[in-house]
């Protein structure tokens, strides 16, 4: 009776490179799940948040502005917050410190990223090692058997280097498409920062 296929028989069967490859699976899910979180936190806005922050600075109430800012904690409120630290200086060193500190809230974001682009384009390598390694076990096992070989003798290199292959290319996929996932909402994130610095800097420069 031909023996069932499961899938942890398969993974025991790729071999020693089943392990980093496990390991790169489970960091990049990781990765994934929290800067989602991260990134939608980032992403979410307060629909009255400008217009209690304009009614504030032209009422001169700059610590209520400040203090509406730190408890509303997303990332243009950290913009915004420090742009209004830098009230009264001239308009255009406000505007670099705002874009400044745009710059940090991305960087911030994008933390973790470098990780899955890693996994993406390393994962498949790995994968194809373990076809080599699992090729050169296999053709071993047929020299050492000599005009004995058979099928069997050679299978479980081969199973090493087809399981592998398969391993590798399902962990860079995911990787990949987790990172191309996060990079497009870090960048809608990047587009909400530059339109709320756009309309501060209105809101400044509007007369009192």
């Amino acid at each position: 009776m031909q023996e069932e296929l499961s899938l942890w028989n398969l993974c025991l069967q790729g071999g020693f490179i089943m392990i980093p490859l496990a390991l790169l699976a489970v960091i990049s899910v990781y990765i994934f799940i929290e800067r989602t979180i991260v990134v939608n936190r980032a992403n979410k806005q307060d629909p009255t948040f400008m217009r209690r922050i304009n009614d504030y600075i032209h009422d001169g109430e700059i610590e209520s502005a400040l203090n509406l800012c730190k408890h509303t904690n997303t990332a243009y409120s950290a913009l915004i917050a420090k742009g209004i630290s830098r009230i009264g200086r001239p308009m255009q060193d406000v505007l670099v410190t705002v874009e400044n500190m745009g710059n940090i809230q991305i960087a911030r974001l994008g933390k973790g990223l470098t990780w899955l682009a890693t996994t993406a384009a390393g994962a498949p390598m790995l994968g194809f090692l373990g076809t080599v390694v699992g090729m050169v076990d296999a053709f071993h096992s047929m020299a050492a058997a000599g005009s004995a070989a058979t099928l069997s003798t050679f299978a479980d290199g081969i199973y090493t280097a087809l399981v592998t292959t398969v391993a590798g290319l399902i962990v860079g996929v995911i990787a990949l498409f987790a990172y191309n996932y996060l990079v497009s909402r870090i960048n809608s994130v990047m587009k909400l920062l530059e339109g709320k610095t756009m309309e501060f800097m209105d809101m400044l420069n509007e007369p009192a």
